[in-house]
């Protein structure tokens, strides 16, 4: 059995920390300058998506922790609250999906947008196209899944997604609760 030398050892195991020290600072300084940037960017597509969800609002309040979620207040050009927007999540087949649901002050759903989703594509991902998530406009109260034709306060099941549906309707189904929570009534 041939022996080592201390040389053939070190040299290489010092040479590979060296080699992963650098690597790991580079991507720590990265991080640092790309952060920020990552941060502000998000903070602009949320609010880009309250518009989207509650498009009557002129401006909404800061960001407030609702039971299962958060949300902010859709106030008018008065600065009078006129709804709110619900962020909230659930499970679905891929993973947690988020979304983001606007509802007046009469309880009516406004919008439905989805922040992040992980679905199969071709499949659940067809959550986020409009003809599933206007479903939900217009309509108040608690949603239902169904495979069949949907009626009054019924959502009908994406084809091959039915987790996914039911993920979707049930984070809808958590805003309408947190606005019943906040408003102190069963609208």
């Amino acid at each position: 059995m041939k022996k080592f030398s201390f040389k053939e050892i070190a040299v290489p195991a010092i040479t590979l920390f060296l080699i992963a020290a650098i690597c790991t600072a580079i991507l720590a300084v990265t991080n640092g300058v790309t952060a920020p940037k990552i941060a502000e960017n998000n903070e602009q597509a949320e609010i880009a998506t309250r518009q989207l969800v509650f498009a009557d609002a002129k401006s909404f309040s800061d960001v407030k922790a609702a039971e299962d979620g958060t949300y902010v207040e859709a106030l008018d050009e008065n600065g009078k609250v006129i709804g709110y927007v619900f962020t909230t999540s659930d499970k679905g087949y891929g993973g947690e999906i988020k979304i983001m649901t606007g509802i007046n002050a009469d309880g009516d759903v406004t919008g439905m947008e989805i922040l992040s989703i992980e679905e199969t594509a071709g499949l659940g991902m067809n959550a986020k196209k409009d003809d599933f998530r206007n479903q939900y406009v217009d309509n108040s109260g608690e949603f239902t899944v169904v495979k069949s034709d949907a009626g009054e306060n019924e959502i009908q099941a994406l084809t091959g997604a039915t987790i996914t549906s039911q993920a979707v309707t049930d984070a809808v189904n958590t805003a309408v609760d947190n606005f019943k929570t906040v408003t102190g009534g069963d609208k």
